[in-house]
């Protein structure tokens, strides 16, 4: 297994969710969201949602393409199987109402399949949620975005992809 490339972004899951698609694929699928919201991590084969057990903590996403991806860690929290087709060769990180956190350009187009795994997610969340109960009418804007900063745990989202073909033929 060789690393081919990398890419790192931070995000906020504005709405608890983060998007990795084709830049030509921006377009929701709302089966796909419900089925990650359910799931984890979900898409349609151009556009793959991410869900996060909250809404503010930035969440640390990884694009790893390998010429045979591995399998997941064995401490990942869970991992599932993903396809993404990326015509353009760009794939775009998106914070739903935000926008781009960021957009990582492709060896190649076509057709990458690998897995998503996760980890840092409950603990993420239990942590929001704690400090959530913590806030009162005394907490500045600025307390409040430093304790999203002072999170203890990585919320941590890695795509490990191989390309496996070139993209599908466009429909007519």
């Amino acid at each position: 297994m060789q690393l081919v490339a990398e890419y790192s972004v931070t995000a906020r899951p504005d709405r608890g969710i983060v998007q990795v698609y084709d830049a030509d694929a921006y377009l929701g699928d709302e089966q796909a969201l419900q089925a990650a919201r359910d799931h984890v991590v979900a898409g349609n084969g151009y556009h793959l949602y991410l869900h996060s057990l909250q809404p503010d903590i930035r969440v640390h996403v990884t694009i790893r393409l390998w010429d045979t991806p591995p399998p997941p860690p064995a401490d990942a929290d869970g991992h599932t199987t993903i396809t993404l087709d990326s015509e353009t060769g760009i794939l775009v990180i998106n914070q739903f109402t935000l926008g781009p956190a960021g957009e990582m350009t492709l060896p190649h187009p076509g057709v990458y399949e690998g897995t998503a795994w996760w980890s840092g997610r409950q603990a993420c969340a239990d942590y929001y949620t704690a400090t959530l109960q913590q806030i009162d009418e005394h907490w500045e804007p600025e307390r409040i975005t430093q304790a999203w900063a002072n999170c203890p745990t990585l919320e941590r989202y890695v795509l490990d992809l191989a390309r496996t073909g070139p993209s599908a033929e466009e429909d007519d």
